[in-house]
């Protein structure tokens, strides 16, 4: 089915780009100080995944960082539009009207949609509250909508597994529904806390909490489209 080798083939960059896109910066940011006109920006000794020393948004909102990072993450939601397109042609394929088909392509789209305003809106600086405000409800959506569609996806392709078992790896499916799940209750337990105000609570830092946090969560969600891409079998 040509719809599958299409899934298949764009899940890959789906993985990839956005994986060049943040290590890359934060390369940069770490490594290359000579680069950033304002030495403010730089950032000296930190792996954020271990220690959470910095921030996705802070090693890619200074030049020349987001040089990389907004076409990238831009490209990216293109892709992601042209993923969810192709997983509701499939699931309609396999089982015409779907219930879920509708609901996997509007959050998959949503989804999309807040990934390229985050990264439009990412390093435009406004001394504002309704400002920041709204680049955080726009993170959060992105978030939510990216992991609802996940999860409806593949609960979806589990529901008919059978009639696809000449098409996909079903120990991949498999796969895909435990890091889902995973995904859904780390969500569940950290968001209480990373609402505390301030940046410490009972002696432990939020802050870098919050920072290793994103980065191994956003590390997760695009692991997503890695298991996509070897889960669906080559014609």
């Amino acid at each position: 089915m040509e719809q599958i080798n299409k899934a298949k083939s764009i899940s890959i960059w789906i993985f990839i780009l956005p994986f060049v896109a943040v290590n890359t910066c934060l390369i940069l940011v770490t490594q290359f100080h000579s680069l950033f006109p304002n030495q403010v920006d730089i950032i000296h000794n930190t792996f954020p995944y271990f220690d959470g020393g910095a921030s996705i948004s802070r090693t890619a909102r200074p030049y020349p960082s987001w040089l990389i990072f907004k076409p990238l993450m831009i490209f990216t939601s293109f892709l992601l539009i042209k993923y969810w397109i192709y997983n509701r042609e499939i699931i309609n394929f396999f089982s015409k009207n779907h219930k879920n088909a509708k609901r996997i392509f509007f959050f998959g789209i949503a989804s999309a949609i807040f990934l390229t305003l985050h990264s439009i809106f990412l390093g435009i600086k406004f001394d504002n509250d309704f400002y920041k405000l709204f680049r955080r409800v726009i993170l959060l959506s992105f978030i939510i909508f990216e992991i609802i569609a996940q999860a409806y996806l593949v609960l979806t392709l589990y529901s008919f597994k059978k009639t696809l078992l000449n098409y996909l790896n079903l120990n991949i499916l498999k796969l895909k529904i435990i890091l889902v799940f995973i995904l859904i209750i780390v969500a569940v337990i950290s968001i209480p806390i990373i609402s505390l105000p301030g940046d410490e609570f009972m002696g432990f830092s939020l802050k870098f909490f919050k920072h290793g946090l994103e980065w191994n969560y956003f590390l997760g969600v695009i692991t997503f489209y890695l298991l996509t891409y070897l889960m669906w079998k080559k014609n």
